[in-house]
């Protein structure tokens, strides 16, 4: 918890900042600081710049607020195409910043390391704003993915299937299962600064599940289903896919679960090869999967209405958000223009 500096002594301040840059130098961070001694990340980021531009002493005993040497400077066009370029190509800590993300504070670090000056923070966001940069949520990505396999998927194995799925007058699926919940977050709400919307909810909680499939031409199926997904579900899915698809045959993309490679499924993809084939995508990659993007569609759109009292009720708003998408086809072909997504277009 932070707390004002100037309601303390002199004595008592020159203590914090000698001790905030005692820590300093013993490599905390400066969150960890500013925790510790009751200030804000920013105030420990300023003290240790004042102790490096004019010495520990001087930013012991602090004195009025006054920019230092190299603040409010603009950045050079090289200098601009480089910190552009480390916001789209690293993470923070990836260069040993004290940031999980690229927040302002971070980009403030991120300048400050390579351009030798401490921008103020309302010019950072100046500068992100003039970018075109907004704060976003990351997508998540598993540490276990391994690039050589995405390699080999996008160059290699998928034209092959691609291939093969035109030279045989097939359709090619991409799967995925997902679950759904009353419980879930609902999304945001405008309101009055202090005054947190309300939101009644059952006091019961519910859910249900549903494997899917989507095409490049936009074609949408769907199946509902309460138990956990074992190879009986799935395989019962597949027999509903195959007998939709007018006697084309299925090249069906899915990720690694578990019982997605069970030997039950194995047996009846076996006894049904003319019929459909299961390719699977490289491990950790649900970003090169189109039916991801269907889920986050489908779970916006049933949060973003009233609340839910029932698990049928539920399962109604889902299958009613389905079937609309399956009328949409040029929807589901718009998820195929996300980058991470248009190598299968």
């Amino acid at each position: 918890m932070t707390s004002d500096a100037r309601s303390l002594s002199p004595l008592e301040q020159r203590e914090k900042r000698a001790i905030a840059l005692r820590m300093r130098e013993q490599g905390y961070t400066y969150r960890a600081i500013g925790e510790a001694v009751g200030v804000h990340l920013r105030t420990v980021a300023h003290w240790v710049a004042i102790a490096e531009h004019q010495g520990k002493e001087a930013a012991i005993e602090g004195g009025q607020r006054g920019s230092l040497p190299g603040e409010r400077r603009s950045l050079s066009s090289e200098q601009e195409s480089l910190i552009r370029t480390l916001l789209l190509d690293t993470m923070p800590d990836q260069l040993k910043l004290d940031f999980a993300l690229w927040t302002r504070d971070a980009v403030r670090a991120l300048i400050a390391l390579h351009c030798g000056f401490q921008m103020p923070i309302r010019t950072v966001g100046e500068y992100l704003k003039r970018w075109g940069y907004t704060p976003q949520r990351p997508l998540k990505r598993a540490y276990q993915q391994k690039p050589e396999a995405i390699k080999r998927w996008l160059e290699t194995e998928y034209p092959k299937i691609e291939q093969r799925a035109k030279a045989e007058g097939g359709e090619i699926h991409w799967g995925d299962e997902t679950g759904l919940r009353s419980d879930s977050h609902a999304g945001r709400s405008y309101a009055p600064a202090g005054r947190t919307p309300v939101r009644e909810v059952s006091g019961s909680r519910f859910a249900t599940n549903m494997i899917s499939t989507v095409t490049n031409r936009g074609k949408l199926r769907f199946m509902l289903y309460r138990e956990t997904m074992t190879a009986v579900v799935l395989i019962r899915f597949l027999g509903r896919l195959i007998r939709d698809t007018s006697g084309r045959k299925v090249f069906l993309v899915l990720d690694n679960l578990r019982v997605h490679h069970s030997k039950k499924v194995k047996a009846w993809l076996e006894g049904r090869r003319e019929r459909i084939e299961v390719f699977f995508l490289p491990a950790y990659a649900p970003e090169l999967n189109p039916d991801e993007y269907l889920n986050g569609d489908l779970k916006h759109q049933v949060r973003s209405g009233p609340s839910l009292k029932s698990r049928d009720a539920l399962e109604g708003r889902v299958r009613s958000v389905m079937r609309r998408l399956q009328s949409k086809p040029e929807r589901i072909r718009s998820y195929f223009r996300h980058p991470k997504i248009a190598y299968a277009a």
